[in-house]
């Protein structure tokens, strides 16, 4: 998959399914305003994928917020595996605390085909964090906390997003996602 049409259906994803569906209340005015980066990774093995989120780690931490929110790294080769995502998240995780960034950076994770702990792998609650492609969205802890503040009832949610994806089903979450491949910015 050519690196240009990854970074589009990510970008149709977070318009059509995290902005419109309303996922993250606080998606859409960093995404409006360029302040969301969405790098593309082109390798496919575990060590350069590793060092592909490290450096977008210290690019994202080396740069002001004015500028640069967040980033997605997409990984369209490597962690088609939910298991082997899984396990380079934990290594991502296990970085950030050696390198005391933990307070600093968060990772949220979302890959096409998560599966909460303890949910059925067919449940659509799942689509919360379902993705086109292996996505670590490295997020600023203190952006993060100011946005959450202004939150009436943060805690709610994943039980709302939770509920909008049984409201929509399988065959609503498949069409969104389908206009999402499909969309053009």
């Amino acid at each position: 998959m050519k690196l240009l049409q990854v970074e589009r259906e990510v970008r149709g994803w977070l318009e059509v399914m995290v902005v419109g569906e309303g996922l993250c209340p606080f998606a859409a005015r960093p995404l409006r305003e360029g302040l969301v980066r969405i790098s593309v990774c082109a390798e496919g093995d575990m060590d350069g994928i590793y060092r592909h989120v490290l450096s977008e780690m210290e690019r994202l931490i080396n740069t002001s917020p004015q500028v640069l929110e967040t980033t997605l790294v997409a990984v369209p080769k490597g962690l088609e595996a939910f298991h082997d995502y899984l396990d380079m998240l934990d290594d991502l995780q296990d970085a950030l605390r050696q390198l005391q960034l933990e307070g600093v950076l968060q990772i949220a994770s979302f890959h096409p085909d998560y599966v909460f702990d303890g949910e059925a792998k067919d449940d659509v609650s799942n689509f919360t964090n379902r993705s086109p492609c292996a996505l670590f969205h490295l997020l600023r802890e203190e952006t993060l906390s100011a946005v959450l503040e202004g939150h009436p009832n943060p805690q709610e949610i994943p039980e709302r997003n939770q509920a909008r994806m049984r409201e929509l089903g399988l065959q609503g979450l498949e069409s969104l996602f389908r206009r999402a491949r499909e969309f053009q910015r």
